[in-house]
């Protein structure tokens, strides 16, 4: 992951929960949405026009950190050898 150049102006949390959940649009003649949803809050994720090689760079780098976030959990969750959680 790249270092911020600007600071950050505010941080929203947004946790996890019965309410939450990700869902994928692929629309077949516009561009995609990715859907974050948390209750009554919607994240929606995608792009200003047509797809640019800056938008797939994006997505992966997305997938990558939510992969990296998902083993984090499975770590703290299950008390893997690496993790700092509590064994199930």
């Amino acid at each position: 992951m790249t270092r911020r150049r600007t600071p950050r102006n505010s941080v929203i949390r947004l946790t996890t929960g019965h309410a939450a959940r990700t869902l994928n649009h692929p629309f077949p003649r516009r561009e995609p949405v990715l859907a974050l949803d948390f209750g009554a809050t919607s994240v929606l994720v995608t792009t200003s026009g047509p797809v640019t090689v800056a938008d797939l760079e994006f997505a992966r780098q997305l997938a990558r950190e939510a992969s990296r976030f998902a083993r984090s959990l499975e770590r703290s969750f299950y008390g893997l050898p690496d993790g700092k959680g509590l064994a199930a």
